[in-house]
């Protein structure tokens, strides 16, 4: 999104697009040249068409969101703990009632009747509809049908628009209005079993990432061929976590069940039940998690089409929790989830919909509730045919996520707006975890270039999305190498493909073009580069992106923040035993450890812990550096493990003893 300002005008009247604009506005937004290589401007829209109009509202306090954070996230702040109520997350960043009164002002003055406009609940935008005659003269803008030259998609925009001057610092956007966007069929890619790059694979349950073979040789209660199969009994070993949390009463809470997120992907009980028997025969079998379906989502499925990233899910954080509960966020019908011919390419937004009413209707960036061009829209006559689901589900205190994509291919202010809900729910005294990636420096294959890197000659390192937002807790992969046991350091992720899964494998990190390092991070990746400066030429900031042949940001966000064993795990889908390995397998053990973390505290009358990374990067201590490894891409080896943080395997592994004692120890 840009935004340019023109100031004070040099004449009194200036003429864009032949519509004359007097010396009282000023420009507010203009597209990008650029952007109309894939659109082709047709005829005017009629003068009498009506049109949705809304105005996003400048919110207050979003630059002092990462403030609030701070205070109550990092451990030497007096207000650690103290999270805030949602009521009082809205009342802080809605928009001033100066800013409301100014625009309403405006548009009553133009001859929009006040019964028109519609003030959201979250008092984020004002909406009203419009003719063309009116939108025209109100933004001295002139209005176009626009068409996506290879995808056929129609869109009423203009190129320019304007606002009075005494408007503009109270508005963030208005649309219709310059943003032209044609989906992209490419859904959201699965962190160890990715998805092609069309949704024909979506949710059909075929792991790129899995190795069937035999009955594990590892069995129950063995640790001495954990370089082999990664059972739950090796990763209590290799984190020392008892194998039952310890409850007053021997009751877990009701109130720290862990949420686990899935999308077009479906557990099979089955699964779960011959895990169970298998290698936790303390969990009794018909076990599953507590539904909280989201737009017409379903589950579980038939053994034959049990999705591998569900089932696995599910196999690794049960053996950690039980008897906790965990809820699963199954999102989005068939039609969104699975259909190749979907047009729905974002992601998470009906997620954070059903978490957060207000989000709905939250304005930021450039974007007012969801994208229809990115977003799934409900009723869907294809599927779910009732309303979108907003603030139905009250978050879990920890929630693990196995999904992602690339920065590249998501607008940023598509991504930014998500930021800021992340950090909302952080304030809220919510933990979100996502998986780092499978491809080191790279994105998948295929994604923006063949070897899934950026830039003309594809050799620049392409960025996780939503992982490179500071206000969430990346998770990278490590693995027992061959010969070594659950009681040696382990080592970052490094499978080339065919050994042995049939796509290469390793830990994804490096650092955001979108994001800078925030405070809490900076002296960790300070650090990094002066002790361990990689051999690549890099850029600063994406505003010189590639330049002098730079193939990363060295001002970026860095990520993962943290890692767990994420290759050779032994889980059970579609009936049979298989090998299975990716980010996605590590990030739900990070995750379940934290909950009963969490479960600890709040039995000794203290608040969930929130927010991690600012305690973490503080104390990383607590947990099990990880020094080998690399995560290749791009044509090169990647970064390489180091002491301390770096961008393959972050700060490093759990160490469950002294990360219990150290959050106990904490407000």
């Amino acid at each position: 999104m840009r935004f340019i300002s023109l100031g004070l005008f040099l004449a009194s009247v200036t003429t864009i697009q032949g519509v004359a604009v007097p010396h009282t506005h000023v420009l507010h937004e203009k597209r990008d040249a650029a952007v109309l290589k894939r659109w082709v401007r047709r005829e005017k829209l009629d003068s009498s068409a009506i049109l949705p109009m809304r105005i996003g509202l400048t919110q207050k306090n979003l630059d002092l969101g990462h403030e609030f954070l701070m205070d109550v996230s990092h451990p030497d702040s007096s207000n650690y703990g103290k999270h805030w109520t949602s009521e009082q997350v809205i009342e802080a960043f809605s928009p001033e009632q100066k800013t409301v009164d100014t625009v309403t002002q405006w548009l009553v003055d133009f001859g929009i009747d006040p019964e028109r406009i519609t003030h959201s609940d979250n008092k984020g935008w004002l909406a009203f509809d419009a003719t063309t005659e009116e939108a025209e003269g109100l933004l001295h803008a002139e209005y176009h049908l626009y068409e996506h030259t290879t995808m056929g998609h129609v869109a009423a925009a203009c190129d320019s628009y304007h606002v009075p001057k005494h408007i503009q610092e109270h508005v963030d956007y208005i649309t219709p209005g310059i943003k032209l966007l044609a989906p992209e069929k490419r859904g959201i890619k699965k962190r160890g079993f990715a998805m092609t790059q069309s949704k024909d694979r979506h949710g059909v349950g075929a792991p790129l990432r899995s190795n069937p073979g035999k009955f594990p040789v590892t069995t129950p209660g063995n640790l001495s061929t954990c370089d082999q199969s990664i059972t739950p009994d090796c990763i209590r070993a290799l984190y020392q976590v008892p194998l039952v949390p310890e409850y007053p009463g021997g009751i877990p809470r009701s109130d720290n069940s862990m949420g686990i997120y899935e999308e077009g992907d479906y557990y099979a009980q089955e699964d779960l039940d011959l895990f169970f028997a298998n290698y936790t025969p303390h969990i009794p079998q018909g076990t599953h998690p507590t539904p909280a379906f989201i737009d017409g989502a379903t589950a579980p499925t038939d053994v034959a089409h049990a999705g591998g990233e569900s089932d696995l899910d599910f196999e690794l954080a049960y053996p950690l929790l039980y008897p906790q509960t965990i809820t699963l966020y199954q999102t989005d019908d068939l039609f969104y989830a699975t259909n190749p011919n979907s047009t729905s390419t974002g992601g998470f937004n009906t997620f954070l919909d059903a978490l957060d009413g207000s989000y709905c209707t939250y304005s930021a960036f450039g974007e007012t509730g969801d994208d229809p061009n990115l977003d799934p829209v409900y009723p869907d006559p294809h599927g779910y045919t009732g309303k979108l689901q907003c603030g139905v589900y009250k978050p879990t205190n920890v929630i693990s996520i196995s999904y992602g994509g690339q920065e590249a291919d998501v607008p940023a202010y598509y991504q930014k707006r998500q930021c800021n809900e992340f950090m909302k729910l952080g304030l809220q005294g919510h933990s979100i975890f996502y998986a780092s990636g499978d491809d080191g420096v790279s994105g998948p294959n295929g994604d923006d270039n063949d070897n899934g890197c950026l830039g003309p000659n594809a050799t620049i390192f392409s960025p996780a999305w939503p992982n490179s937002c500071p206000y969430v807790t990346n998770v990278g992969a490590t693995k027992v190498y061959p010969g070594h046991t659950v009681f040696e350091p382990e080592s970052a992720v490094v499978d080339p493909a065919g050994q042995p899964y049939s796509s290469a494998f390793s830990s994804g990190g490096g650092f955001s073009n979108i994001y800078h390092v925030p405070d809490y991070q900076r002296d960790a990746v300070e650090s990094f580069f002066k002790n361990h400066n990689p051999p690549y030429p890099h850029y600063r900031g994406n505003s010189s992106f590639g330049k002098n042949g730079g193939v990363f940001n060295r001002a970026g966000r860095g990520y993962p923040d943290v890692a767990a064993n994420g290759d050779n795990i032994a889980t059970y889908n579609a009936g049979n035993f298989s090998s299975s390995g990716g980010t996605s397998a590590s990030t739900p053990i990070f995750a379940s450890i934290i909950n009963r973390i969490n479960e600890a505290r709040l039995n000794v009358n203290k608040n969930p812990i929130g927010f991690i990374n600012p305690a973490l990067y503080a104390h990383p201590e607590i947990l099990n550096d990880i020094t080998n490894g690399t995560n290749p891409g791009c044509g090169t080896v990647g970064f390489s493990a180091a002491p301390g943080w770096d961008p393959v395997t972050g700060l490093g592994t759990p160490n469950y003893p002294k990360m219990l004692a150290f959050f106990l120890s904490l407000p």
